[in-house]
Protein backbone atom coordinates (compact mmCIF):
# COMPACT_ATOMS: atom_id res chain seq x y z
CA UNK A 1 0.00 0.00 0.00
CA UNK A 2 1.63 3.52 -1.45
CA UNK A 3 2.56 5.60 2.20
CA UNK A 4 0.17 8.22 1.71
CA UNK A 5 -2.64 5.55 1.84
CA UNK A 6 -1.31 4.39 5.05
CA UNK A 7 -1.74 7.88 6.05
CA UNK A 8 -5.48 8.22 5.74
CA UNK A 9 -6.06 4.62 7.05
CA UNK A 10 -3.85 6.09 10.28
CA UNK A 11 -6.37 8.59 10.46
CA UNK A 12 -9.27 7.01 9.98
CA UNK A 13 -7.98 4.22 12.58
CA UNK A 14 -7.23 6.98 15.20
CA UNK A 15 -10.97 8.54 14.58
CA UNK A 16 -12.25 5.10 15.77
CA UNK A 17 -10.23 5.20 18.84
CA UNK A 18 -12.17 8.67 19.94
CA UNK A 19 -9.82 9.78 22.38
CA UNK A 20 -6.20 9.05 23.24
CA UNK A 21 -3.51 9.22 25.43
CA UNK A 22 -0.03 9.36 23.50
CA UNK A 23 2.81 7.81 24.64
CA UNK A 24 5.56 10.57 23.57
CA UNK A 25 9.38 10.54 23.85
CA UNK A 26 9.82 13.38 21.22
CA UNK A 27 11.47 10.96 18.58
CA UNK A 28 10.55 10.44 15.44
CA UNK A 29 7.94 8.18 15.22
CA UNK A 30 6.14 9.53 18.51
CA UNK A 31 6.32 12.58 17.11
CA UNK A 32 4.55 11.94 13.58
CA UNK A 33 2.25 9.68 15.74
CA UNK A 34 0.83 12.89 18.26
CA UNK A 35 0.70 14.56 15.12
CA UNK A 36 -1.53 12.54 12.94
CA UNK A 37 -4.08 11.79 16.49
CA UNK A 38 -4.36 15.91 16.98
CA UNK A 39 -5.01 16.05 13.06
CA UNK A 40 -7.65 13.40 13.51
CA UNK A 41 -9.03 13.67 16.73
CA UNK A 42 -8.39 17.50 18.00
CA UNK A 43 -6.78 19.34 20.80
CA UNK A 44 -9.28 18.19 22.96
CA UNK A 45 -9.18 14.61 22.47
CA UNK A 46 -5.34 13.81 22.38
CA UNK A 47 -2.87 14.07 25.86
CA UNK A 48 0.88 13.50 24.97
CA UNK A 49 2.71 11.63 27.99
CA UNK A 50 6.37 12.14 28.39
CA UNK A 51 8.11 9.96 31.03
CA UNK A 52 10.99 11.63 32.48
CA UNK A 53 13.08 8.78 34.14
CA UNK A 54 16.96 8.04 34.34
CA UNK A 55 17.72 6.82 30.95
CA UNK A 56 15.90 9.85 29.49
CA UNK A 57 18.45 12.55 28.94
CA UNK A 58 17.30 16.03 29.69
CA UNK A 59 17.90 17.46 26.11
CA UNK A 60 15.18 14.71 25.01
CA UNK A 61 12.92 16.13 27.91
CA UNK A 62 13.05 19.31 26.60
CA UNK A 63 12.77 18.81 22.67
CA UNK A 64 9.52 16.36 23.92
CA UNK A 65 7.86 19.69 25.58
CA UNK A 66 8.91 22.10 22.56
CA UNK A 67 7.84 19.82 19.85
CA UNK A 68 4.38 18.70 21.95
CA UNK A 69 3.95 22.86 22.00
CA UNK A 70 4.81 22.85 18.28
CA UNK A 71 2.00 20.67 17.46
CA UNK A 72 -0.70 22.23 19.92
CA UNK A 73 -1.00 19.10 21.76
CA UNK A 74 -1.93 19.00 25.67
CA UNK A 75 1.20 17.73 27.28
CA UNK A 76 1.86 16.21 30.53
CA UNK A 77 5.23 14.91 32.51
CA UNK A 78 5.61 12.64 34.48
CA UNK A 79 8.68 11.36 37.05
CA UNK A 80 9.29 7.76 36.70
CA UNK A 81 12.27 5.47 38.03
CA UNK A 82 13.34 2.54 35.93
CA UNK A 83 16.10 2.08 38.07
CA UNK A 84 13.31 1.51 40.95
CA UNK A 85 11.41 -1.63 38.23
CA UNK A 86 12.10 -4.74 40.27
CA UNK A 87 14.27 -6.88 37.90
CA UNK A 88 15.64 -3.85 35.39
CA UNK A 89 18.53 -3.06 36.64
CA UNK A 90 20.15 -6.28 36.41
CA UNK A 91 19.40 -6.10 32.39
CA UNK A 92 17.95 -9.11 31.09
CA UNK A 93 17.40 -9.65 27.67
CA UNK A 94 13.74 -8.89 28.29
CA UNK A 95 14.72 -5.70 30.10
CA UNK A 96 12.72 -3.45 27.34
CA UNK A 97 9.61 -5.90 28.70
CA UNK A 98 10.30 -4.38 32.06
CA UNK A 99 10.05 -0.63 31.15
CA UNK A 100 7.09 -0.34 28.90
CA UNK A 101 5.31 -2.51 31.43
CA UNK A 102 5.75 0.01 34.08
CA UNK A 103 5.29 3.56 31.53
CA UNK A 104 1.80 1.66 30.31
CA UNK A 105 1.03 1.38 34.32
CA UNK A 106 1.62 5.31 34.42
CA UNK A 107 -0.05 5.79 31.12
CA UNK A 108 -3.45 3.43 31.77
CA UNK A 109 -4.86 5.20 35.02
CA UNK A 110 -4.03 8.64 33.74
CA UNK A 111 -5.75 8.15 30.54
CA UNK A 112 -9.29 6.16 32.43
CA UNK A 113 -8.90 8.98 35.42
CA UNK A 114 -8.85 12.12 32.04
CA UNK A 115 -11.43 10.07 30.12
CA UNK A 116 -9.48 8.89 27.13
CA UNK A 117 -10.57 5.85 25.85
CA UNK A 118 -7.29 4.20 24.69
CA UNK A 119 -3.44 4.42 25.17
CA UNK A 120 -0.82 4.61 22.20
CA UNK A 121 2.61 4.03 21.24
CA UNK A 122 4.83 4.44 18.32
CA UNK A 123 6.30 0.83 17.37
CA UNK A 124 6.10 0.78 13.58
CA UNK A 125 6.44 -1.67 11.33
CA UNK A 126 10.19 -2.63 11.04
CA UNK A 127 10.20 -3.43 15.09
CA UNK A 128 8.25 -6.64 13.40
CA UNK A 129 12.16 -7.11 12.54
CA UNK A 130 14.22 -6.66 15.41
CA UNK A 131 13.75 -7.97 18.85
CA UNK A 132 11.33 -6.05 20.73
CA UNK A 133 9.85 -7.28 24.24
CA UNK A 134 8.58 -4.17 25.50
CA UNK A 135 5.43 -4.86 22.62
CA UNK A 136 4.54 -8.00 24.71
CA UNK A 137 4.07 -5.19 27.20
CA UNK A 138 1.74 -3.14 24.93
CA UNK A 139 -0.45 -6.43 24.02
CA UNK A 140 -0.92 -7.83 27.68
CA UNK A 141 -1.88 -3.90 28.66
CA UNK A 142 -4.32 -3.18 25.14
CA UNK A 143 -2.03 -0.79 24.52
CA UNK A 144 -2.26 0.22 20.72
CA UNK A 145 0.24 0.66 17.56
CA UNK A 146 -1.45 2.48 15.49
CA UNK A 147 1.89 3.04 13.33
CA UNK A 148 2.44 -0.39 13.36
CA UNK A 149 -1.08 -1.59 12.34
CA UNK A 150 -0.99 0.08 9.10
CA UNK A 151 2.34 -1.09 8.39
CA UNK A 152 3.90 2.33 8.31
CA UNK A 153 7.66 1.70 8.42
CA UNK A 154 10.56 4.57 9.14
CA UNK A 155 11.67 5.55 5.97
CA UNK A 156 7.97 6.52 5.28
CA UNK A 157 7.43 8.27 8.72
CA UNK A 158 10.63 10.23 7.55
CA UNK A 159 8.76 11.15 4.27
CA UNK A 160 5.08 11.99 5.87
CA UNK A 161 6.61 14.29 8.52
CA UNK A 162 8.63 15.91 6.34
CA UNK A 163 5.83 16.74 4.13
CA UNK A 164 3.63 17.25 7.26
CA UNK A 165 6.40 19.81 8.32
CA UNK A 166 7.78 18.39 11.42
CA UNK A 167 11.24 19.11 12.44
CA UNK A 168 11.68 15.64 13.17
CA UNK A 169 11.81 14.34 9.86
CA UNK A 170 15.34 14.15 9.97
CA UNK A 171 16.13 13.37 13.39
CA UNK A 172 17.98 10.91 14.33
CA UNK A 173 17.24 7.76 16.27
CA UNK A 174 17.15 7.34 19.60
CA UNK A 175 16.79 5.05 22.22
CA UNK A 176 17.32 4.54 25.98
CA UNK A 177 20.09 5.02 27.46
CA UNK A 178 19.86 1.38 29.15
CA UNK A 179 20.32 0.44 25.32
CA UNK A 180 24.34 1.35 25.45
CA UNK A 181 24.94 -1.38 28.32
CA UNK A 182 25.42 -5.01 27.27
CA UNK A 183 22.27 -7.03 28.80
CA UNK A 184 23.55 -9.04 32.30
CA UNK A 185 25.58 -5.46 32.98
CA UNK A 186 24.05 -3.95 35.93
CA UNK A 187 22.70 -0.32 35.21
CA UNK A 188 23.53 2.13 37.43
CA UNK A 189 23.14 5.49 37.77
CA UNK A 190 26.82 6.48 37.24
CA UNK A 191 26.84 4.26 33.90
CA UNK A 192 23.92 6.18 32.38
CA UNK A 193 25.44 9.73 33.64
CA UNK A 194 28.57 8.47 31.90
CA UNK A 195 26.55 7.90 28.78
CA UNK A 196 24.66 10.65 28.64
CA UNK A 197 27.84 13.06 29.31
CA UNK A 198 29.96 11.17 26.24
CA UNK A 199 27.12 11.27 23.92
CA UNK A 200 26.72 14.34 24.27
CA UNK A 201 29.72 15.80 23.83
CA UNK A 202 30.18 14.26 20.75
CA UNK A 203 26.68 15.42 19.93
CA UNK A 204 28.15 18.71 20.67
CA UNK A 205 31.47 18.75 18.35
CA UNK A 206 29.13 17.98 15.42
CA UNK A 207 28.46 14.38 15.39
CA UNK A 208 24.36 14.04 15.34
CA UNK A 209 23.92 10.20 15.19
CA UNK A 210 25.71 8.61 17.98
CA UNK A 211 25.68 5.78 20.36
CA UNK A 212 28.37 5.17 23.46
CA UNK A 213 28.19 1.70 24.28
CA UNK A 214 29.84 1.21 27.76
CA UNK A 215 31.82 -2.07 28.49
CA UNK A 216 32.83 -1.93 31.81
CA UNK A 217 35.48 1.16 31.32
CA UNK A 218 35.62 0.85 27.58
CA UNK A 219 33.74 3.23 25.05
CA UNK A 220 32.88 1.67 22.26
CA UNK A 221 31.86 4.72 20.12
CA UNK A 222 29.07 4.05 17.23
CA UNK A 223 28.57 6.90 14.40
CA UNK A 224 27.22 7.07 10.68
CA UNK A 225 30.34 5.02 8.74
CA UNK A 226 30.74 8.13 6.52
CA UNK A 227 31.51 9.91 9.62
CA UNK A 228 34.02 7.57 10.85
CA UNK A 229 36.93 9.03 9.77
CA UNK A 230 35.68 12.51 10.75
CA UNK A 231 35.56 10.81 13.96
CA UNK A 232 39.27 9.79 13.88
CA UNK A 233 39.75 13.20 13.59
CA UNK A 234 38.81 14.40 17.03
CA UNK A 235 41.00 11.51 17.98
CA UNK A 236 43.29 13.41 21.11
CA UNK A 237 40.36 15.41 22.06
CA UNK A 238 38.32 12.47 22.39
CA UNK A 239 39.94 10.53 24.36
CA UNK A 240 40.59 13.43 26.80
CA UNK A 241 36.96 14.08 27.75
CA UNK A 242 36.11 10.40 27.77
CA UNK A 243 38.62 9.60 30.17
CA UNK A 244 37.68 12.81 32.25
CA UNK A 245 34.22 10.86 32.03
CA UNK A 246 35.57 7.85 33.35
CA UNK A 247 36.56 5.46 30.63
CA UNK A 248 39.94 3.75 30.65
CA UNK A 249 39.64 2.67 27.45
CA UNK A 250 37.91 4.11 24.35
CA UNK A 251 37.62 2.90 20.79
CA UNK A 252 36.03 3.63 17.73
CA UNK A 253 33.40 0.50 16.04
CA UNK A 254 34.55 0.10 12.21
CA UNK A 255 31.16 -0.96 11.73
CA UNK A 256 29.33 2.37 12.36
CA UNK A 257 26.17 3.21 14.20
CA UNK A 258 23.37 0.35 13.46
CA UNK A 259 20.01 -0.12 15.79
CA UNK A 260 20.00 -2.33 18.65
CA UNK A 261 23.79 -3.63 17.70
CA UNK A 262 24.07 -5.32 21.47
CA UNK A 263 21.35 -7.50 20.33
CA UNK A 264 23.74 -8.91 17.90
CA UNK A 265 24.89 -11.14 21.30
CA UNK A 266 21.36 -12.97 21.45
CA UNK A 267 20.95 -16.11 20.61
CA UNK A 268 17.81 -17.64 19.20
CA UNK A 269 16.99 -20.16 22.13
CA UNK A 270 17.19 -17.51 24.82
CA UNK A 271 15.43 -15.02 22.87
CA UNK A 272 12.63 -17.87 23.02
CA UNK A 273 12.74 -17.93 26.40
CA UNK A 274 12.56 -14.62 27.27
CA UNK A 275 9.00 -14.52 25.10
Amino acid sequence: MPFQLKYEQLLENLRQLRRVVVAFSGGVDSTFLLKAAVEALGRDNVLAVTSDAETYPERERREAMALAKEIGSQHLVIQTSELNIPGYAENPINRCYYCKQELFSHLIPIAQERGYDHVVFGAIADDLSDYRPGFKAALEKGVRAPLQEVGLAKTEIRALSHQLGLRTWDKPSFACLSSRIPYGEVITQEKLTMIDKAEQFLMDIGFRQVRVRQHDKLARIEVLPQDIQKLAGFNEMIVSKLKSIGYMYITIDLQGYRTGSLNETLETPKLEMAK
